[in-house]
């Protein structure tokens, strides 16, 4: 191909309005065609949107337009059209293929929604990961990070990057991916709890974005085998109700932010965003269990954890009760906890930790955790596990840790509950589980 030869500054689609009555030049992907008589109408696709093309086929010899996808350069004037996408529609064109395609891509991506299976979508994901509505979801997911990024480091939190190849696993051994490394047994990192606990110890209030991988058979809407978590670790707390605080204020400045930064995102992935209460309504565990036998004659009663449909019925209640999108639940069972988390003192079976729900689903956990070094030895007896495998991460415990504590969120859930998606899978661009590893 020869080298492009510029007359002007490239304009984005994004970026026509300012530039009514005046020569622009546009480079992208010919996204679709549509033929009206003497008209022809071309949609030229760039990274941030769309803008219509008008070629009168009336007059002059007719333009021969490639096959969809194919590579373009228009120059033309920008004419106000308030029925053209942005407002704004491109007249009198000069249409140059910068790079044509060989054949049309395995899904149809001129459809206002991807038609196409989930099967297909993510065996194509390299192409279809291109139509407007997935690429929303994932600058909705740019912008989260971003926001999540932007808020922390305003309140005194450092950005940290922990190792992803450890020598013991985080949540004592289960659901793990091993590896060899250099002859030596190693684990893909659950979470970066261990580290984000001792770096406590350094910046007192740390936060991390990256990739946690986790060896669990699932094969469900709501599970991944590598996903970004949103990690945070603060010291000097109260109790795990200062955490809490800490995550309110957090969502409500990550979907403020969607909400006046990404509302042409929210727009194309049909996403409503929430209003995260100035008070999140909360419920004890234990209180939990006994409303929904009360409420829906199930006894759940004794079992340690919360079902998705537990989940789902406190969701209800939260938004018929409270008007709320959100619930904390608190006090889980020390029995389901990992043996770092700090129990209740007034109520040692249950434990000083919390799941947000959003919309019914679990998107955050987080608690207090132990911070006295002979607690965690303690804790480390009682579920029958030796310290040798946890030596360094207890030696920070050792030498002085103050109260702290910490939560995790799941970007993908957060997207997904977010943007309604049927399946965890639509939020991530490559997604990894049980059966898949491309592409």
């Amino acid at each position: 191909m020869s080298a492009i030869t510029r007359t002007q500054a490239r304009t984005r689609t994004t970026e026509l309005l300012p530039h009514t009555g005046e020569p622009v030049l546009l480079q992208g992907w010919l996204h679709a065609v549509r033929r009206l008589g003497a008209l022809t109408f071309a949609i030229l696709r760039d990274g941030w949107g769309t803008a219509q093309i008008v070629i009168d086929t009336g007059t002059g010899t007719p333009i021969e337009l490639p096959e969809l996808e194919s590579i373009i350069q228009v120059e033309g004037i920008a004419t106000a059209t308030p029925q053209a996408p942005n407002g704004v529609e491109i007249h009198a064109p000069n249409i140059t293929v910068l790079e044509p395609v060989a054949e049309r891509p395995p899904v149809l991506l001129s459809k206002r929604e991807v038609k196409a299976a989930l099967v297909t979508q993510l065996d194509h994901a390299v192409t279809v990961n291109r139509h407007p509505t997935r690429r929303a979801v994932y600058r909705l997911a740019a912008g989260a990070m971003g926001a999540f990024r932007g808020y922390l480091t305003g309140q005194g939190f450092t950005e940290i990057q922990t190792p992803k190849f450890v020598a013991s696993a985080t949540e004592s051994g289960a659901n793990v991916f091993a590896v060899d490394y250099f002859g030596r047994p190693a684990y893909l990192a659950q979470s970066p709890q261990f580290y984000k606990q001792i770096m406590v110890g350094v910046f007192e209030r740390v936060f991390e974005v990256g990739p946690v991988f986790r060896a669990e058979p699932h094969d469900t809407i709501r599970h991944l085998s590598e996903y970004v978590s949103l990690d945070v670790e603060l010291g000097f707390i109260d109790n795990h109700f200062t955490v809490m605080g800490v995550l309110r204020d957090l969502l409500a400045h990550i979907f403020g932010t969607l909400a006046s930064h990404h509302a042409a995102d929210l727009e194309l992935a049909g996403a409503a965003v929430p209003t995260v209460p100035a008070a999140i309504p909360h419920i004890h565990f234990a209180e939990a269990q006994e409303w929904i036998y009360r409420t829906h004659g199930i006894d759940v009663r004794g079992e340690p954890d919360l079902s998705p449909q537990d989940e789902r019925w406190l969701g209800e209640w939260a938004r018929t009760e409270h008007g709320s999108d959100f619930l904390f639940v608190s006090g889980y069972p020390m029995a389901k906890r990992p043996f770092y988390t700090h129990p209740d003192p007034a109520r040692p079976a249950y434990s000083n930790s919390f799941d947000l729900l959003f919309r019914g689903i679990e998107l955050v956990t987080g608690g207090q955790r132990l911070h006295r070094y002979a607690d965690y030895l303690a804790a480390l007896e009682s579920r029958g596990l030796s310290p040798a495998p946890f030596e360094t991460y207890l030696e920070a415990f050792r030498y002085g840790m103050p109260p702290h504590g910490g939560f995790a969120i799941g970007l993908e859930r957060l997207l997904m509950q977010l943007t309604g998606a049927s399946n965890l899978r639509l939020t991530t661009l490559f997604p990894r589980d049980l059966n898949r590893l491309a592409p």
